[in-house]
Parts: C-alpha cells; sequence; structure tokens
C-alpha cells in the first residue's frame, strides 16, 4: 500500500480550523494560500508545499495574537506534530519582528504576500460592489496612502515584501490581484449585483 504524502493541504486545513474558529482569519488564511500557490507556479517551486505555508503562517493569531507568543507557539506545535522543518522556518519567517533570515524564495514569499493579501481583500470590500474585480494596482496605492484604511496593514512591510521577493511594487500588487480572483467568492469578494 502506497503511503500518503505528508502533509497535505488537507491536514493544514484541519490544523487551521482546529485553532481558528474566526472566519475572517480563516478567509486571510486563503487569500494567503492562493498568492503563495501562484507565486510557486511563478518561480517553478512546489505549489503545494507554498499553499501549505499560506494556510499555517497565523494558524496560532487566534490564540496567541501578540508577538511575544505568535507565530512562536504556532511553530512550538507544528514542532510537536512533526512537521517538515521547511515550513515551520517558514511560518516563522513571515514575522518581520522576529528576525528570522529568509533564505528560500518560499520564506521570502510568505513575507511579501501576508500584509498585501489582506490589504487587497480590504480594498476590494470598499469597492461599490465589493469585488477584486473593481481592484487595480492605482485602487491599492490610492489607499496605501490613506493612514486611516485598514490602519492594522503595516504599507512598510508591503513595500519591503515586494523589495525581498525582488520584484517591483506595482507588478507585485498586480500579481497578486491576479492571485485572489479564483478565490474571490471563497473571501467574499467576489462582488455583488448592486
Amino acid at each position: 500500500m502506497m503511503e500518503r504524502p505528508w502533509p497535505t493541504r488537507e491536514d493544514a486545513w484541519q490544523l487551521l480550523c482546529e485553532f481558528t474558529r474566526s472566519e475572517s482569519l480563516r478567509k486571510h488564511a486563503l487569500a494567503v494560500e492562493a498568492a503563495m500557490r501562484a507565486y510557486a507556479r511563478r518561480f517553478g517551486e512546489d505549489e503545494e508545499r507554498w499553499a501549505i505555508v499560506g494556510l499555517l503562517h497565523d494558524f496560532d493569531y487566534e490564540m496567541h495574537p501578540t508577538p511575544d507568543k505568535h507565530p512562536l507557539e504556532g511553530a512550538r506545535i507544528l514542532r510537536e506534530r512533526g512537521w517538515p522543518e521547511d515550513i515551520v522556518h517558514a511560518v516563522l519567517c513571515h514575522a518581520d519582528y522576529l528576525d528570522v533570515e529568509r533564505r528560500t524564495p518560499m520564506d521570502r514569499a510568505i513575507y511579501a504576500v501576508d500584509e498585501l493579501a489582506s490589504f487587497i481583500v480590504a480594498v476590494a470590500l470598499v469597492r461599490p460592489h465589493k469585488s477584486i474585480h473593481e481592484v487595480d494596482v492605482a485602487a491599492v496605492r490610492k489607499k496605501m496612502k490613506e493612514k486611516g484604511f485598514a490602519r492594522a496593514v503595516d504599507r512598510e512591510i508591503i513595500v519591503k515584501g515586494a523589495q525581498v521577493l525582488g520584484v517591483d511594487l506595482d507588478e507585485h500588487i498586480a500579481f497578486v490581484i491576479e492571485a485572489l480572483k479564483p478565490v474571490a467568492r471563497e473571501l467574499g469578494i467576489a462582488g455583488t449585483d448592486a
């Protein structure tokens, strides 16, 4: 009998749901998963592994929302449960304040897409039809200048993320917008008939 591959997306989804009850946090994980999957394809990397990192990067946030615990507690849980170290390391890499070295393209990508994916979803939700299809680079850049909009999203990390990934900021924004379109319905940004 063939051994099932480990870990799978289903394993990651189950772990996320075990620790994360909030629908908005689960949607954030789905958005980051979509962006990670798209970048893995672009860079010719392991799409499933990158997607798993996207799903899991904040799985412990609801239980441990402070910088002294998140994502350190998540990393501890992953290690206790035998998750591969490259996934654990990438999860740690999304937190700028930990100063963890981003050694691989996957490490750099999770850092680059985390804040931006949230921000793009927020921009879509304030468009007239709440649709990702109404969002473009100019709309995102304009909202980035509004300090009161999506105030929890760190604009400096969005800019630094593109630099760390080695892509132009506008190209990065456009790429993540496109990456979110296939999962727009799950994210609640497919649009309304208004």
